[in-house]
Parts: structure tokens; sequence; C-alpha cells
């Protein structure tokens, strides 16, 4: 990555949007108005201690009961309540890159840089980001493009270090007669999502994905997110053994789009659908790298 820049975003030195500035009323309404049958695909996982996390960045998911109906119709009781009403509220502890999720702009850096020239050393603090964070992300309701790589020669999926090159995105939207326009959500499809929380040893040994040719193929098209059926989106390990994560550090960091990860593509692809209108809302956690969503196609 020789051509690396910290460059001020085209939307200003203050700009916290990135791409998401793509995200017109114009672009909402027409993929709104493209929807036909009012058909909802599902295109996240369950959270659940089943699945996968990379130590030591990521930790494990863990969910236990606080308080019980038990707990709480003894509390009522003895402050005077008669109806025995019983609540149950659980703890979670998780990192927000858990299950299908969003990276926010400020999840990777360059160095000491992150979106928009921004100092790491400034913005990330011990309670989260003070600039970046998922909560700056506008509410995702665009057109959704599948991209089936894996469906191109009729294989099931593709395997770890499989690079998918530009040739193959072009290749997948030619079969599904569709183009990549402005604006746009694109995922891509490599199969891989099949062994999520089932062979969660496979799954995390490595991945097909793309690496930055393909990165910047899809963000000079103006993207608003990338998103694919693995753990990183790019290709794990890289080709290239003396460099780590380039395709986050591009997508993210210079070029302001968000990645979209972890995802469940493989109905979407079996009915051929390669459009639809795509919609994704993160929940505001102030200064959080990333949020769990859970994202929908409509067609």
């Amino acid at each position: 990555m020789n051509d690396v820049r910290h460059d001020h975003s085209r939307w200003g030195p203050g700009d916290q949007l990135g791409a998401g500035n793509l995200l017109t009323p114009e672009r909402r309404l027409s993929a709104l108005r493209s929807i036909q049958t009012g058909a909802l695909y599902d295109l996240s996982h369950e959270i659940s201690p089943k699945a996968p996390f990379l130590m030591p960045n990521q930790t494990p998911f863990l969910q236990s009961i606080w308080a019980s109906w038990r707990d709480s119709i003894k509390r009522r009781r003895a402050a005077g309540a008669t109806n025995d009403a019983g609540s149950n509220v659980e703890r979670v502890e998780m990192t927000m890159h858990v299950g299908t999720h969003i990276d926010a702009l400020g999840h990777f850096s360059i160095g000491g840089k992150l979106y928009n020239g921004l100092n790491a050393a400034d913005v990330v603090s011990d309670w989260g980001l003070e600039s970046l964070g998922i909560e700056h992300m506008p509410p995702m309701i665009s057109r959704g493009v599948l991209l089936d790589v894996a469906g191109l020669d009729g294989g099931a999926f593709l395997n770890p270090g499989r690079v998918v090159e530009p040739d193959d995105l072009a290749r997948a939207a030619d079969a599904a007669q569709v183009a990549v326009e402005a604006g746009d959500i694109v995922l891509i499809r490599t199969g891989w999502g099949r062994f999520f929380g089932v062979d969660n040893v496979r799954y995390l040994q490595g991945e097909p994905g793309i690496d930055i040719p393909a990165a910047r193929w899809l963000t000079q098209r103006d993207v608003v997110a990338i998103g694919c059926d693995n753990m990183a989106v790019e290709v794990l390990p890289n080709p290239d053994r003396g460099i780590a994560m380039p395709v986050h550090q591009h997508v993210l960091v210079e070029a302001g789009v968000h990645l979209i990860e972890n995802l469940s593509l493989d109905e979407l692809a079996r009915n051929g659908i390669a459009s639809f209108c795509f919609i994704l809302l993160a929940a505001k956690f102030k200064g959080a790298t990333g949020c769990p969503v859970r994202p929908i196609a409509l067609v």
C-alpha cells in the first residue's frame, strides 16, 4: 500500500459520516420503491455463546440472568405489592464485534491516523472513541447488491486464502445483471458463512475474501458499505505475509466506508436475488468501535 493517504474527507475536516453522506433521501426512496412483494430476508446470525470469536482482540459472548422472576417477586412483595409481578433481566458481556456486526469508522487506524486525518491519540480514550464512534453512523436504507462469487463456478464455498479479485466481482455483477452504483451496499457471498456457529474452528482458521484491488474496485464506485459472509470481509491470511488487515485500513480509514461482517447470505443466493432494499440500523452505543446488527433485505 504505497499510495496510502491521510487526506481530509471530501465532505470536510469535521466529517464523521464518510460514505454515509451518500445515503440521501432520494436513494432511500428509490430503494423503498423497489420493493415489490414484501418478502423479507434476515441477513444476520443469532448472537449466542456459539458465536465464533478471535482472541485476543475478541472475547466470548457471555449472558446470564441478572434479576429473575423469583427475586423480583420477593422484592415487590416486601415493598407491599400483591400481584406477584415477576420480571427477568439479563447481563451481557461482549465485544461490539460479536456475530453479525458493522464496523465504525474509528475501528481501525493506519499508524496513529484515523479516518479524516484524526489522530488516534486524541480520539481513542479508555472509555471509547471521542470521534468516529458508531453513534455517528446514519441508518442505512439504500439499494443492496449481492455479488455471489461462490456461485460463479457452481461451488458451495471458496477456500481460506482465496482472494476475491476485481474480475470476480465484475463477473458476479454481470451474472446477476446488476451494476454497482454510488450509494449501494455491496454484499459478497463466498459461501464461508455456512460454518458460522457450526464449525467455529474451521470458520476461524482463515477465510476467502477481498484484498486491496477488489476493495478499491468497490470504494471507487462510491459504495456506502461492504459486507461479507466471513469474519473480516478481507482474505485471511493475506497473500502478502508482510501486511495485516490492509482492507480494513483502506476501506475504513482512507475511504470512510463501513464493513459488515458475519453475514448470512445463502438464502438470498438460493433465490437468485441480486438487488434489493437493504436496511440496517445500529444502536447508538456512544464511542463504540462497532455494533451487532440485524440487517434485512426486502424485495
